[in-house]
């Protein structure tokens, strides 16, 4: 891995659940990962009963780092493991207040979420409570990017924005401020946004409330 990758982050990419990359490299909750560890992204979830636990390179280096991390931790972050719900998420609401400009698409040019239009600078809002599992640029395409873990099954992402104002492992509610809209890796200033269910892109507007103007 990169540094500044997380394990969701890597799931994100490929397109994988979180939980069972996790079991596949024998990575306990709550999921950390260090600079240089190998993520075998090629096993399936019956391989990851017997997998092996992953080389590490350079092994002297990682009590460093682990030290590092752990000191850069917030008081509020989940050091310990905690058992999450598994099933569906009921406060769904909207990230922003623009207009849908791209829809979700699973065929050519594939969209793996909704694209919304915005003003540079404005509120991006988590759109159901959660635990914000990556905050970064490690994602091609997808700018100043955040990923909120709701529960067992269920994430979601905001891409592009201009800056972020929320840190990894920091719990949020449901509509408090995450970010700012922006056009970080991207020709436009817009939000888009996913939805993913146990690692796979699921349409966004099945999930959130119905409001005027067409969502």
């Amino acid at each position: 891995m990169r540094e500044g990758e997380t394990l969701y982050s890597i799931a994100w990419r490929y397109g994988l659940d979180y939980r069972e990359l996790a079991n596949a490299n024998s990575i306990s909750s709550p999921h950390t990962i260090y600079p240089g560890q190998k993520i075998d992204v090629r096993y399936t979830a019956s391989e990851a009963k017997t997998a092996a636990p992953p080389p590490v390179r350079n092994p002297s280096k990682v009590t460093s780092v682990v030290s590092k991390v752990t000191q850069e931790k917030p008081k509020n972050s989940h050091i310990s493991p905690k058992v999450l719900p598994s099933g569906p998420v009921s406060d769904w609401q909207w990230p922003t207040d623009g207009a849908v400009i791209d829809q979700f698409s699973t065929k050519k040019p594939v969209n793996k979420g909704i694209d919304i239009a915005g003003s540079l600078g404005e509120s991006v809002l988590a759109a159901a409570a959660g635990t914000v599992v990556y905050a970064g640029t490690g994602l091609r395409g997808y700018g100043n990017l955040v990923i909120i873990r709701h529960n067992e099954k269920y994430l979601s992402a905001y891409a592009h924005a201009s800056r972020i104002n929320v840190i990894e492992n920091q719990d949020v509610k449901a509509g408090e401020k995450i970010a700012e809209t922006g056009s970080t890796g991207t020709d436009k200033v817009k939000l888009h946004f996913e939805i993913r269910e146990s690692g796979k892109p699921v349409n966004p507007l099945k999930y959130l409330p119905a409001r005027r103007g067409g969502g």
